[in-house]
């Protein structure tokens, strides 16, 4: 059964011992800057679903065979820190992950993340995304973030339930949180 950490120091002795980290959540929530934060930290390498698996320049989505062909191979690595959620994809990899990070602020926080990222690298690419995939927003993107807890959360859920029941799972909820447990991770080590 999935164990859900409560405690940040915990957390922070789990992120110091595990080699695989899947982070998930929704977009504009802050797992990619998480992510490659925590990928420096502990000298892991650092996997950009968005950039390394799901998108082909031009805003043009991989066939669905090559980008699963993609993450069978990247979560068959020893170690890893894997950014995105996908719930579709979470049946190869959660078999293989030690520990979730799942950022998980409220829809507004993740909507300003969109947006401000948007404002910030508007009509360029930004470090996590694909070649060729200016960053954009429209108003199905919006309304995606605005229903991902009622829309995306249950299967993510579920997929935890089937094949996540030896991992341990850390919620954070706000950028601060996440801060506060790099800054941890810092001290620790």
């Amino acid at each position: 059964m999935v164990r859900y950490i409560i405690d940040r120091g915990e957390a922070v002795s789990l992120l110091g011992s595990s080699e695989r980290i899947l982070v998930i959540g929704c977009s504009g929530s802050g797992k990619s800057t998480f992510s490659r934060k925590l990928a420096g930290l502990l000298s892991l390498p650092y996997i950009s679903m968005d950039r390394e698996i799901f998108w082909l320049p031009g805003w043009q989505a991989r066939p669905r065979a090559e980008a699963m062909e993609l993450i069978r191979k990247a979560v068959a690595e020893p170690r890893w820190i894997m950014d995105g959620t996908s719930p579709g994809s979470l049946p190869l990899r959660l078999p293989r992950t030690e520990l979730v990070i799942w950022m998980r602020p409220p829809r507004l926080v993740s909507l300003f993340g969109i947006i401000f990222r948007w404002a910030r690298y508007r009509g360029k690419e930004r470090p996590e995304m694909a070649e060729g995939c200016p960053e954009k927003i429209d108003r199905e993107f919006l309304r995606y973030v605005w229903n991902f807890e009622k829309t995306e959360v249950p299967e993510i859920e579920e997929m935890l339930a089937l094949h996540g029941g030896h991992l341990c799972v850390h919620v954070v909820k706000s950028y601060r949180h996440a801060d506060r447990l790099l800054e941890q991770l810092v001290r620790r080590t």
